[in-house]
């Protein structure tokens, strides 16, 4: 984002909106996790850069896309969970950077088990 002003320019950094898309997806209830691809372990090592996790961005002067690779709790409605981290992405980056979001595409690349039925599941009791 650039905006002229009296005293100058301002830019939001790509890092910046992928940090608060990030939060934003987290704090979503029915997402358990943000999944990072192969290719940006890879470029974390190679660049020594801090890649935000599950999140690319693209910012304009005055727009912003968004793309998420997310990963759901197993049981939750996909569609809906999705739906509302499109809403909850768009209302953050929205409100604390005054950029317009243009689009929140939302890639689901795996489901989570719950670690409370995670733990039943490994060790039943037994009655003896």
């Amino acid at each position: 984002m650039s905006e002229e002003i009296q005293s100058g320019l301002i830019r939001i950094s790509d890092d910046v909106v992928s940090t608060i898309a990030g939060l934003a997806a987290l704090e979503t209830p029915g997402i358990a996790a943000m999944s990072g691809g192969i290719s940006e372990g890879l470029a974390k090592r190679l660049s020594g850069k801090n890649v935000q996790k599950g999140v690319s961005v693209e910012v304009g002067q005055v727009e912003a896309a968004i793309d998420l690779r997310v990963i759901v709790h197993y049981g939750s409605k996909i569609q809906e969970v999705c739906r509302d981290l499109q809403l909850n992405v768009r209302d953050a980056v929205e409100n604390m950077t005054g950029l317009s979001v243009v689009e929140v595409n939302v890639k689901v690349e795996g489901v989570a088990f719950r670690e409370e039925e995670a733990v039943v599941a490994e060790d039943p009791q037994r009655v003896k």
